[in-house]
């Protein structure tokens, strides 16, 4: 298959919508390599409909999690996400969804989003990336001023609906270090649980 939309990553089911992103970060998996575990996630074309997921989707073994994660950021291709996470919960409604976002979609969709993947997607993990603005801008890149804001009020958001929020960070980043504590008080603050995500060369 020229697409890549669904792959397997320890045990788990991954959906890659889209190779587009609204960061740029300088530790992105995708500056280094093709592939992850031998599964190149470069997507031909944007083109791809929620059937084209869902067929793909199909071929494999339900697992207890399926993640939203792939070489681009999910939320930007929104309505796939929501009809392909209604399939799932239909079909399937003891597997546990997530989405791994860089809390934008608000910022991108002029409007909050969250409350219509309420009861679809369980857990969103958000990427902070850092204490501050500076910090946030440095390592993500992002192709818009308020982005760190954006974030925050992202998981704000989250936290609002009762949807299970975590905000993480990479660390260890070349032998970068963040400061870790007000990291997690600006999660906590937010109504969010905190989580490190110590850099990996190869990415997972």
């Amino acid at each position: 298959m020229a697409n890549t939309l669904v792959y397997l990553l320890d045990g788990k089911i991954y959906i890659n919508l889209t190779n587009k992103c609204t960061n740029d970060c300088i530790f992105c998996l995708r500056k280094d390599k093709d592939d992850v575990v031998g599964q190149t996630l470069w997507l031909d074309d944007e083109n791809s409909t929620s059937q084209d997921v869902i067929e793909q989707f199909e071929n494999f073994d339900v697992t207890s999690e399926v993640i939203f994660c792939g070489y681009g950021e999910p939320m930007l291709k929104f309505d796939v996400l929501k009809e392909v996470a209604k399939y799932i919960k239909d079909k399937y409604p003891d597997t546990k969804i997530r989405v791994n976002t860089n809390g934008h979609a608000n910022f991108v969709y002029k409007k909050n989003v969250v409350p219509e993947l309420k009861g679809l997607v369980d857990e969103f993990s958000v990427s902070l990336n850092g204490a501050t603005k500076e910090e946030y801008n440095e390592l993500s890149q992002p192709k818009f001023d308020e982005a760190y804001e954006e974030v925050k009020k992202f998981i704000a958001s989250c936290a609002d609906e009762n949807i299970s929020v975590v905000a993480s960070v990479v660390e260890g980043y070349k032998g970068r270090h963040l400061d870790l504590e007000t990291c997690e008080e600006i999660a906590k603050n937010h109504g969010a649980k905190f989580r490190v995500r110590e850099w990996i060369q190869n990415g997972y």
